[in-house]
C-alpha cells in the first residue's frame, strides 16, 4: 500500500488521503487460541491516512480512538480506558500508539480493544511518500493507521454473557424483541390475532421484532433458545393475554417481568430497550472502576494483581525497571503487562516521589494487569 502512496501523492492538493479497508488477517506464528479473542485468522477494519502536517495527523489519531471508544461504550455497552501505550508496547514503526483497554471482570484480565497509531514520517521516508507544498518545496508526508477487529464481539460476549448464554446490548442485537405465542387447543386463532396486532404495532418502529412461530417446539424450549442467543426482551402471548390485551415482558438481563397494555406496548418496549442499554454500560463501568486499584509499592501491586484486578501505579518508565518487574512477576508465576498510560490519570498527583517498583522518580501513572 505505501509504495502506491508514493505514486498517488504528488502535491498538497492530494492530501489528506484516507483509506479504510475490511480484510482478514492470518497469524502464522500463533499459540493459545481463543474464539474471537485470539484466533489464527480474524476480520478487522484497518484504516490508513496521510496528511501534510503533523498536527492534522495527531488530531486524527485521537479522533479515531474516540470513535472506537464510542463504538464500545455507546453500541456494545462496554466501558474502556483510553490511553497511550508505553514505548515498549507501541506498534513497531510508530512514533506512538494509543489504545482503548477493556476489562473482563469474571476472568480478572485486561484486553486491548482497539488501537490508533501515529506513524509520523517513518514510513513516508522509507517509501519516499513526498508532496509539493504551496511554497513549491518538497516535504515528507505524515501518516497514521488504526484498527478495530472481531475481537470486539468476543469482548462484548465475555463482559455481558452469563451462564444462560449471550446477553446482547439492544443497539447491536439483530433481534431486540421475540414474541412467543403460547398455544392451547381451541385458542390458537385468538392468540395469533393478538400476535398479528403486536406485529402491526411495530411495523413503523425501529424495534427489531420477531415472532417465533415454530409450533413443533414448546414455549419452554423457545425461552431457553432465545435466552441463549441473548435477545433483550421476550413477550409472551397466551389466550388470557390475548383476551385481556395485557402482555408480560421478560428482560434477558435480569429475568425481571414487567407488564404492558397493548395500547402502551410500543412505548414500553422502546423505553425498556434504552434502559437496558444504559444499565448494561453503567453496571460494567461500576465494575471497571471497582477493579482499578491505585498501588504505591510492590507489595500492594502484587496483592492487587493476585486479586485479579488492575493496578494503577506510578512508574519511572525506565527499561531496566520494566525488565525487573517482568522477571519478578515471572518468578512468582504472575504474568502481567502494562496495558496503557490512561489519559484520565495524566494529571493525577503522585502520592509520593518514587516509582512503585524502584527508587527512581515516578514520571507517569501506568495501568498494569493480567491480559489476554
Amino acid at each position: 500500500m505505501y509504495p502506491a502512496y508514493a505514486r498517488w501523492i504528488k502535491s498538497h492538493r492530494d492530501l489528506p488521503l484516507m483509506l479504510n479497508q475490511w480484510n482478514s488477517v492470518v497469524r502464522w506464528e500463533f499459540d493459545r487460541p481463543m474464539p474471537f479473542i485470539r484466533s489464527r485468522e480474524f476480520l478487522w477494519q484497518e484504516g490508513h491516512s496521510v496528511f501534510a502536517t503533523q498536527k492534522e495527523a495527531e488530531d486524527e489519531v485521537m479522533q479515531r480512538l474516540k470513535t472506537y471508544q464510542q463504538a464500545y461504550e455507546n453500541l456494545l455497552a462496554v466501558p474502556v480506558i483510553p490511553g497511550t501505550k508505553h514505548s515498549s508496547e507501541k506498534f513497531a514503526g510508530a512514533e506512538y500508539t494509543t489504545s482503548v483497554e477493556g476489562f473482563i471482570s469474571d476472568a480478572g484480565r485486561g484486553i486491548q480493544a482497539a488501537t490508533s497509531h501515529h506513524l509520523g514520517q517513518i514510513f513516508s521516508k522509507i517509501f519516499d511518500v513526498t508532496y509539493t507544498t504551496k511554497d513549491d518545496t518538497t516535504e515528507h508526508a505524515w501518516q497514521n493507521s488504526w484498527g478495530f477487529s472481531t475481537r470486539s464481539i468476543g469482548v462484548m460476549a465475555m463482559v455481558h454473557g452469563d451462564d444462560k448464554g449471550l446477553v446482547l446490548p439492544p443497539r447491536v442485537a439483530p433481534i431486540q424483541v421475540v414474541v412467543i405465542p403460547i398455544l392451547r387447543k381451541g385458542h390458537e386463532e385468538e392468540v395469533y390475532k393478538a400476535v398479528e396486532r403486536i406485529e402491526k404495532l411495530f411495523e413503523k418502529s425501529e424495534v427489531r421484532l420477531l415472532v417465533d412461530r415454530r409450533e413443533h417446539l414448546s414455549p419452554g424450549f423457545k425461552y431457553n433458545d432465545w435466552e441463549l442467543k441473548g435477545v433483550p426482551l421476550r413477550i409472551d402471548v397466551g389466550a388470557r393475554e390475548a383476551n385481556e390485551k395485557n402482555f408480560p415482558i421478560t428482560l434477558r438481563t435480569t429475568n425481571k417481568k414487567i407488564t404492558s397494555s397493548e395500547g402502551q406496548l410500543r412505548e414500553c418496549i422502546e423505553q425498556t430497550l434504552e434502559e437496558i442499554q444504559t444499565t448494561l454500560l453503567e453496571n460494567e463501568r461500576a465494575k471497571l472502576n471497582e477493579n482499578v486499584r491505585t498501588v504505591t509499592n510492590w507489595t500492594e501491586f502484587m496483592s492487587v494483581l493476585n486479586d485479579r484486578k488492575l493496578a494503577l501505579a506510578q512508574w519511572c518508565g525506565h527499561s531496566q525497571c520494566e525488565a525487573q518487574i517482568k522477571k519478578s512477576c515471572e518468578d512468582s508465576e504472575t504474568k502481567v503487562k502494562h496495558l496503557n498510560i490512561p489519559f484520565e490519570f495524566k494529571d493525577k498527583p503522585f502520592t509520593h516521589e518514587n516509582c512503585f517498583a524502584c527508587e527512581s522518580h515516578a514520571k507517569m501513572w501506568i495501568l498494569y494487569g493480567k491480559s489476554y
